[in-house]
This record gives C-alpha cells, sequence and structure tokens, in this order.
C-alpha cells in the first residue's frame, strides 16, 4: 500500500511545481508587459 501514498505525492508534488513555474511565468510576462508600456509611453 507504500505505492499509493508514493504516488499520491509525487502527484501533488508535480502539480505543485506545475503551478509554480505557471505563477512565475506569469509574473516574468508581468513585467515584461509594464516595461513595454512604459516604452511606449515615453515615445
Amino acid at each position: 500500500m507504500w505505492y499509493l501514498f508514493a504516488a499520491y505525492a509525487v502527484f501533488w508534488a508535480v502539480t505543485f511545481a506545475y503551478v509554480f513555474t505557471i505563477a512565475s511565468r506569469q509574473k516574468r510576462l508581468e513585467r515584461e508587459i509594464d516595461a513595454l508600456r512604459r516604452s511606449l509611453k515615453t515615445e
């Protein structure tokens, strides 16, 4: 029965890692969009 717990733990670890990478990509894109907006306003 330990394999069931191991599979459950791996599933949640992968899920949290995926959500973390998506969140970091979103923050990076938001910073890039803000930089582009600032560069358009200065022109």
